[in-house]
């Protein structure tokens, strides 16, 4: 376990994924020791898991001194989608067997944060929940001592406007932002592999930490995760309890999943404490209001004693 990271049990397998029987309860940050090589370092950020509604969302950054360039292109990084699961846990040793040069970080956003980000008033979106990733990946580069030069991103829509904002929050640091970022740059390749790598570990070893001591549990036969995978979809359907819903490997968040608890699950009505008063109160305005004019509900006149 890197001695920078302290919240969690990792495998020798994927350092940066829980360790068997440890359950996923939060979203945590791992990072690979610091290379000791001299600057300025290139960074790539790049991202597994924004669609599917199963497992956590994973962003993962690669860096190494920009003299390192030449070396990194015959490392074999690319899109982590194009790789076989072998060649990429290949290309994680790869990150791993040079760490004068080479270095690598993960932010793993639990199943749990993203859904109560996207559901609370207001809502952190996906979209801001990235961007957060991205930027608390980045400042603990520099926090370690690292010092950057040039950083890649792979992002989609607007990318002009969020170049400029990264570059805003971090002058002196030029910021490339682009979509398939991963294809064209190798250190956003390394990123992408890092993040794939650990969040395939996260899934594929998934601990069920509710009814631990009851009969229920649930099979693990889910797929790739993703909403338009059958097997993801029938997973979905035979898991679902209707009262307590899915485990935390789900996203509540997402359509498919409020769907399946409209018509499967036990319907509640939740009232906040200290809101049922509230409530009252409201209603009871709304009778006084009944036979008043237009002026004195705008204007809040409860009585000619006002005047």
């Amino acid at each position: 376990m890197s001695a920078e990271q302290s919240e969690f049990t990792f495998s020798t397998e994927v350092p940066s994924a829980p360790g068997p029987s440890t359950p996923l309860l939060q979203s945590y940050t791992y990072h690979s020791p610091t290379p000791t090589a001299a600057g300025p370092y290139i960074l790539g950020v790049d991202e597994a898991g924004r669609g599917p509604v199963l497992g956590p969302l994973v962003y993962g950054v690669a860096y190494c001194p920009a003299s390192y360039k030449e070396d990194l292109e015959g490392l074999g990084f690319a899109d982590s989608k194009t790789l076989t699961p072998e060649k990429r846990a290949s290309l994680l040793e790869v990150l791993n067997s040079d760490p004068d040069n080479l270095g690598w970080s993960v932010r793993v956003i639990s199943p749990q944060a993203i859904s109560s980000g996207m559901l609370r008033l207001p809502p952190i979106n996906l979209n801001k929940q990235s961007q957060d990733a991205t930027i608390l990946l980045i400042r603990d580069a520099l926090q370690r001592g690292m010092q950057l030069s040039e950083v890649y991103v792979d992002a989609l829509g607007n990318t002009t406007t969020y170049e400029a904002y990264l570059s805003s929050l971090f002058p002196g640091i030029n910021f490339t932002v682009t979509t398939k970022a991963d294809s064209k740059f190798k250190i956003v390749g390394a990123a992408s592999v890092a993040a794939k790598v650990t969040r395939d570990a996260c899934v594929e070893g998934w601990t069920f930490q509710e009814f631990a001591d009851s009969e229920l549990s649930w099979s693990r036969e889910f797929g790739s995760g993703y909403p338009s995978d059958p097997k993801t979809q029938a997973w979905i359907k035979d898991s679902v309890d209707p009262t307590f819903g899915f485990p935390s490997l789900v996203r509540f968040s997402w359509t498919t999943v409020k769907v399946i608890l409209e018509k499967s699950a036990h319907s509640a009505q939740w009232i906040d404490e200290g809101q049922e008063s509230l409530v009252k109160a409201f209603e009871s305005a709304k009778g006084r209001d009944k036979d008043r004019c237009a002026v004195t509900k705008d204007l809040g006149i409860q009585s000619v004693g006002v005047f």
